[in-house]
């Protein structure tokens, strides 16, 4: 059984603790970078319009009566670095004795450099290289996941732009967003590629051969679906007050057929000019996103499910429910899925590339990989 560690257990250990040279010590699996792994969103199971109570099962920090504690599902990163408890490693099964999550909502690939090479602090935590270094020398790391990059690209201000253009400006964003991602992106997966690099460096550091444990650099997965995908018509209303996806068919079919496609060729560049392993989430929700005709809005009469409900968190446009954050990553559902996937890939060689796709109508069980395109 996997165990959950938290972070300051392992950076604050007491006196006379001894420290393990590489290949002893309990076994671990890492998680690094940004909110798509550190499991942001991981509170809500699926999407509900009912504001009170355990809005139709869906809020996992809720209480009793009115009262919520976010803590419940982030533990004391809540309100920063949403580490959820179903994060990623945290869900990917025994892979290994230990579960560290480093990864931090809103880490940029400065965030994860080592402090010596440029790395900068976030959110009251050194930077994440810095903070693996720890763990290394206590653990025997087999697995480190690593999942950056959309930040350096600007992708929450992508989504917020896309969505303003359909609720304000009534124009598209596509031709924009596509020119400034073009002009941004060579130097994103330069830092990506650091990003590897400094991973290296520091288990080089630690004692550790390359080929004793495995880096796995992955893509994101589109949060919204093909406009023809879509359950709610781009005519009225419904897409920003109902489904939580205010974006028009055009832009929609921009993000999913080619910004995460264009992200994740590239970020599977990187993984093959590094020598690590690439885990293709582009399909992770397909029919699950946002708005999907295949998915359901949790009610009163459709329960929370893996197998049926979203498995992304909507735009919340009252700002009723929880951060406006937690938007347009994968929930708690999407992020057992991602657990999941990581499991799946891991059992491959280390030097393979695989896509990891759903079975429709199945939960998380249903993950299955194909050879990455």
């Amino acid at each position: 059984m996997v165990l959950p560690l938290a972070v300051g257990s392992l950076l604050a250990a007491g006196a006379g603790t001894s420290a393990a040279s590489p290949g002893t010590g309990p076994t671990a699996v890492v998680s690094l970078g940004d909110s798509y792994i550190s499991g942001e969103a991981g509170r809500w199971k699926g999407n509900s319009l009912t504001n009170s109570g355990s809005r139709n099962g869906t809020d996992r920090g809720w209480v009793s009566g009115s009262t919520y504690d976010p803590g419940k599902v982030y533990g004391t990163t809540a309100g920063g670095c949403h580490r959820s408890d179903s994060a990623e490693v945290r869900s990917a099964g025994p892979i290994a004795d230990v579960a560290v999550n480093l990864a931090c909502s809103g880490a940029t690939s400065e965030n994860v450099f080592r402090a010596s090479h440029g790395g900068v602090a976030f959110k009251g935590e050194a930077p994440q290289a810095d903070q693996l270094a720890a763990v290394a020398a206590s653990h025997d790391v087999k697995v480190i996941a690593l999942s950056i990059g959309g930040n350096d690209l600007g992708f929450a201000d992508i989504i917020k732009d896309c969505a303003y253009d359909f609720i304000i400006w009534n124009s598209y964003c596509y031709d924009d967003q596509q020119y400034g991602v073009d002009q941004r992106i060579d130097a994103v997966m330069g830092a990506v590629g650091k990003s590897v690099d400094e991973v290296r460096a520091v288990m080089r550091g630690a004692g550790y051969a390359d080929s004793s444990y495995r880096i796995v650099l992955q893509s994101y997965p589109s949060p919204i679906p093909r406009g023809a995908e879509n359950r709610y018509t781009q005519s009225d209303w419904s897409r920003l007050n109902t489904g939580g996806c205010p974006f028009w068919n055009r832009d929609s079919d921009w993000a999913r057929d080619s910004l995460v496609p264009q992200i994740a060729n590239r970020i599977k560049g990187v993984a093959a000019a590094k020598g690590v392993q690439f885990l293709d989430l582009r399909d992770m929700l397909q029919g699950r996103e946002v708005c999907a005709k295949a998915s359901k809005h949790v009610t009163s009469s459709v329960p929370a499910s893996a197998k049926t409900s979203e498995w992304a968190r909507w735009i919340d446009n009252n700002e009723s429910q929880g951060l406006i954050q937690e938007s347009m990553h994968p929930n708690h559902f999407g992020q057992l899925a991602a657990g999941r996937c990581l499991a799946l890939v891991v059992a491959q060689p280390a030097a393979s590339g695989f896509s990891c796709k759903n079975t429709a109508g199945a939960d998380q069980s249903g993950m299955y990989l194909t050879p990455a395109p």
